[in-house]
């Protein structure tokens, strides 16, 4: 299949586990995964109408940045160093993986001389795994509460890297208690903070983050396949 049917599969797909969503009226964003695409092909995706790209990592993104098309939307998904922000400050749109002070405070400079705060998704990792980044469950309202004095940092919401299951059953109670948490965190009403986007679900498991409350969704092999 190319690029185009490939997507069209991925939008059928979430359209149909949206309807078990428990918002099943809210739309889902779907980021296309650029790590080690080509440039020629992340131009396919966008052809097809798929404007939003992901990137892990940042020499990567600085690599591909000019030799896309025009009408790219970069995000950052990968984990991003505070020493790196300075190359990407300018270039993309929405970092998934904000989970810790020293990024925050670089971010937060960066973003105050550039004059408009970075959209940013708090990586929460509610499996608690060692080889995955990101904040414990117990960690996340305080470091809400820090960054939303940043005026250089606008929290979205939150990104979540769920364990790899070879059956997707089983990875579905982690979504679920993400939703959870999400929901809370949204009726908590934290002042500067919001909560309106739950990136969670990959090539393998899209469907069940969808169906389980994500909206939006990191979706790379599957593109390509």
């Amino acid at each position: 299949m190319s690029i185009a049917e490939n997507i069209a599969e991925i939008r059928k797909n979430v359209e149909e586990a949206r309807k078990k969503s428990p918002n099943p009226e809210q739309p889902v964003t779907i980021v296309a995964v650029t790590k080690t695409r080509t440039p020629e092909q992340l131009n396919e995706v966008l052809a097809a109408g798929q404007s939003i790209l992901g990137e892990n990592r940042v020499q990567e993104l600085m690599d591909k940045y000019d030799a896309v098309n025009q009408g790219a939307v970069w995000h950052i998904i990968g984990h991003l160093q505070s020493n790196k922000v300075k190359y990407i400050a300018d270039k993309v749109v929405l970092v998934h993986s904000l989970e810790s002070e020293s990024l925050a405070k670089e971010l937060n400079q960066r973003m105050q001389a550039l004059g408009h705060p970075m959209d940013c998704l708090v990586q929460v990792n509610i499996a608690d795994e060692e080889s995955k980044f990101g904040l414990a469950k117990e960690e996340v309202v305080p470091f809400l509460e820090m960054v939303s004095k940043m005026p250089g940092i606008h929290v979205r919401g939150l990104m979540n890297i769920a364990p790899f299951f070879e059956d997707t059953e089983q990875v579905r109670p982690i979504f679920r208690e993400m939703y959870q948490l999400f929901q809370e965190l949204k009726e908590k009403q934290i002042p500067g903070i919001d909560m309106e986007i739950l990136s969670m679900g990959m090539s393998h498991d899209y469907q069940v983050a969808v169906e389980e409350g994500a909206n939006m969704i990191r979706v790379g092999r599957s593109m390509f396949a």
